[in-house]
């Protein structure tokens, strides 16, 4: 029978195209049909059928977005959303973390191998762990991530802040990739933000805007706190976005995902780490003399941005040779 049914799914689809009819009989009388109208009366039948199926309807239909909380605690602080306009702001993120299918899965497949890494960096510099979800709202945790102005990496520095920053930034090498050293920048940063506001989403913000925007707008609207402030809608979403990240990362099934362990993906560990300060020629020899291919090796050190090193002035690098 399966095998009459797709025979007689493709004699539909080749008259379809044909503009041909077909014939059928009953009780003696034949009757002819234009095989496109056979085919859309097919789609209709197969589509009522499938959403009268209780297994299908469950499947397709996603659950509601979760409902707005009064507060979320982030870093220590909490923060109200009782007031209307805060709770249909996060509102507005909490939906568009739900809906968005593709985007929401791969932060939370991709959470635990990058989280692994920066945590660890986060503490070292006494800052809360919740400062990881800027990290994902900046990137997506894709560590390739590049925006229109052309910040770049985890934490999206552009070339002038990266470099006010410490990190190293040509066409050979780009630190702004390198997830130990960008961290570290983005820590001085969220440190310095947090001397001057004193509070996590002000220095959020600031993260977004630049510590001179939002400075200025607090004294010309005389506020203390950015949740406060009339700000540009990117600014704006961007503190209860980095709330909603929070929330979705901690309580995925809440939003209708169910990621199993299996599915995370899983963390990048070195076979051994070289450091060099010498020029690497040829970083395609430099990867075969150590037993990997240069696609492995890049994918594990993507601040290598060419097929070199120069490395002229004896730098330390740390090379990462993946694990085969």
């Amino acid at each position: 029978m399966e095998g009459m049914g797709r025979s007689f799914q493709k004699l539909v689809d080749q008259k379809s195209q044909s503009g041909e009819r077909l014939a059928f009989s009953k009780n003696g009388k034949v009757f002819k049909i234009r095989a496109a109208d056979i085919r859309k009366k097919l789609f209709s039948l197969l589509v009522m059928l499938a959403l009268s199926c209780p297994v299908f309807s469950q499947a397709v239909q996603h659950p509601k977005a979760p409902a707005v909380p009064s507060e979320v605690v982030f870093a220590g602080q909490p923060v109200s959303l009782e007031r209307d306009d805060r709770h249909e702001r996060m509102d507005r993120e909490l939906m568009a973390f739900t809906y968005m299918h593709t985007t929401s899965s791969l932060m939370l497949k991709r959470s635990q191998r990058y989280f692994s890494a920066v945590l660890p960096i986060l503490s070292v510099n006494g800052l809360p762990e919740d400062l990881k979800y800027i990290m994902v709202i900046e990137s997506n945790l894709d560590p390739t991530a590049v925006s229109v102005t052309g910040a770049a990496g985890l934490w999206q520095f552009t070339k002038a802040t990266a470099q006010q920053y410490g990190l190293e930034v040509n066409a050979d090498v780009d630190e702004r990739y390198n997830t130990e050293k960008a961290t570290t920048a983005a820590c001085r940063y969220l440190k310095e933000a947090f001397a001057k506001y004193g509070d996590w989403m002000t220095v959020a913000a600031s993260y977004n805007a630049g510590q001179a925007a939002v400075s200025k707008r607090l004294s010309d609207q005389k506020e203390k706190r950015a949740m406060d402030l009339l700000l540009p809608e990117e600014t704006s979403r961007y503190m209860f976005r980095v709330l909603a990240a929070k929330m979705f990362i901690e309580h995925p099934k809440e939003f209708g995902y169910d990621i199993s362990p299996e599915e995370y993906y899983p963390c990048d560990e070195p076979a051994e780490i070289i450091t060099v300060t010498s020029a690497i020629p040829s970083l395609v020899d430099f990867a075969k003399a150590h037993g990997v291919s240069y696609y492995a090796l890049k994918r594990a050190n993507r601040w290598l941005r060419s097929d070199k090193l120069p490395n002229p002035s004896g730098k330390a690098y740390r090379i990462v040779i993946p694990a085969s």
